[in-house]
């Protein structure tokens, strides 16, 4: 109560410009909030509640969806406040925000919604959509098509650039040795990988994959796709791009770089030029980031 959607708003993005990770994000962000962390389920009881979710986070953690406005938190506002004073913020989050972690952190306002607080047999809560049910989707498309297919995880993390040339190494064993499988194989995966931006160009989690990727397969019979299931990678109007062994030399022949536009995090511009965006517009649904590699 008392806090603005512009103060939630400016805290938030002063979080996130401080480097704070998701686990702490959202301990802040369900401290200043009525309806996360539980606080839409402790409206709605004693009525039976049931809630639909889809996924967008590594691991389906219920608390961590959408920061669980229907789940009990195990955060505090004590936990919440050190976040806060770890990142040095204290003096420049808007003061409503730092007034009501105070009063919180002091036993003036309820905590956020905890286990053993309200009776299990009132709320059910269905995982209706992720990024672990799209890919099975997606290998059963590959095996109807004849890919012999390996699913290698739903919960891929880490920078762009190093995700690619893992995901090359296992197709160039798969091309050299046929280990773990004889092509035609389609490789799939899923997750949400990040991307430390220190350039100046445009693009995405997906399409900067894509990039690194083409690097890597350079001169070999592979194809990869990457893309965001929502449509959307990152500031862009792409979902993601598409790539093959051929992709850098066919920017060679334009007079395009692709060091040096992966060095300016500029994989949107990449292929652009090169025409291999993937655009489908928005889905209107999110369970993060998809990638497919095909080996003939």
């Amino acid at each position: 109560p008392g806090i603005s959607l512009e103060d939630k708003r400016k805290a938030t993005e002063m979080l996130l410009n401080s480097g704070v990770d998701t686990h702490g994000l959202n301990a802040v962000r369900k401290h200043i909030s009525q309806i996360k962390g539980g606080g839409l389920l402790k409206k709605a009881l004693p009525s039976q509640v049931i809630t639909l979710v889809l996924s967008d986070v590594v691991g389906d953690r219920l608390d961590a969806i959408a920061s669980g406005p229907t789940v009990p938190d195990a955060t505090t506002f004590d936990e919440a406040w050190r976040v806060v004073e770890a990142l040095r913020l204290e003096h420049r989050i808007p003061p409503q925000v730092i007034v009501h972690l105070e009063d919180g952190k002091r036993g003036r306002l309820p905590e956020t919604l905890k286990e053993g607080e309200f009776d299990p047999d009132k709320v059910q809560t269905v995982v209706i959509g992720s990024n672990f049910k799209s890919l099975i989707a997606c290998e059963n498309k590959a095996k109807d098509l004849g890919y012999n297919t390996l699913l290698l995880s739903s919960q891929i993390k880490g920078e762009a650039r190093e995700v690619a040339k893992v995901i090359a190494s296992i197709a160039f064993d798969i091309e050299r040795f046929g280990i773990p499988l004889k092509k035609p194989v389609c490789l799939i995966f899923g997750g949400e990988t990040t991307v430390t931006v220190t350039g100046t160009g445009r693009g995405g989690r997906s399409s900067e994959t894509a990039l690194a990727f083409s690097m890597e397969i350079m001169g070999h019979e592979i194809v990869g796709l990457f893309c965001g299931t929502d449509g959307i990678d990152g500031p862009t109007d792409a979902a993601g791009a598409i790539c093959d062994g051929r992709t850098r030399e066919r920017a060679r022949e334009i007079n395009i770089s692709a060091r040096e536009r992966l060095a300016q995090n500029d994989s949107y511009t990449f292929f652009e030029k090169l025409g291999d965006l993937v655009k489908i517009g928005p889905t209107g649904t999110n369970v993060m980031d998809i990638g497919i590699v095909i080996l003939q």
